[in-house]
């Protein structure tokens, strides 16, 4: 079970992000702080293995507490979640070796889909003992990535066949091409460009479904 604790100065967002938490098997909430001061006592006091940890905080800027966590705590990941978007402050998070950075306001889906992907690096990099060209690949995926792009139709975009990929995984009882290109911010067309390249794959269905005024809609759910 992952130890987590949110730093967040804004308790109502707080709140939304511990709520998320709760849907991700694996991760355990251990702890919130409002301030700089308090994430480090927490730190002081639990095993933690990541912190969600905000900008914007009253006492001290959370990019300001990053050299802090690492001298300190250098094995602890770190993720931000925050409304800065000055890429100074990303920069920076950057530098440090964050997991992540998400802008406010954060979705479930999004969220989810973070901390996947943190859980899933993790689990790979505890799995093994030794470092091997498999590994590399699976942990940076650089390499796969330039595999798959050369492999990929004209107009099939890697990154965003594997943002659609993570949707259709989490959308358990299937998504249209509207709700898709919402979560993926482009376009209905883009979205369905995509959708029926997966279902031509074999790696998602389609099914025609009727709405409450008649009219049928695609929907699409993954074949995993």
């Amino acid at each position: 079970m992952l130890q987590v604790i949110i730093a967040e100065d804004d308790f109502r967002v707080a709140q939304i992000h511990e709520a998320f938490l709760e849907k991700v098997p694996g991760m355990k909430l251990v702890g919130k702080a409002v301030n700089a001061k308090e994430t480090l006592q927490l730190l002081s006091e639990y095993a933690v293995d990541l912190i969600l940890l905000d900008v914007y905080m009253p006492d001290q800027l959370g990019t300001d507490l990053l050299h802090r966590i690492r001298e300190s705590y250098p094995m602890i990941d770190i993720m931000m979640i925050t409304a800065a978007t000055d890429k100074a402050y990303l920069e920076k998070s950057l530098s440090y070796g964050v997991q992540d950075y998400l802008i406010k306001p954060v979705t479930m889906e999004q969220f989810q889909q973070s901390m996947q992907k943190y859980k899933k690096k993790k689990e790979i990099i505890q799995s093994t003992k030794e470092v091997d060209e498999e590994l590399l690949q699976e942990v940076f995926g650089s390499k796969n990535e330039q595999k798959s792009t050369a492999t990929l139709p004209t107009g099939i975009d890697y990154r965003t066949l594997e943002k659609v990929k993570e949707i259709l995984s989490i959308e358990q009882n299937g998504i249209t091409s509207e709700q898709a290109a919402e979560k993926i911010g482009a376009s209905r067309t883009t979205a369905r460009r995509y959708l029926e390249y997966l279902v031509g794959k074999n790696e998602a269905v389609v099914e025609q479904m009727y709405g409450i005024v008649g009219r049928p809609e695609r929907r699409y759910s993954t074949t995993k």
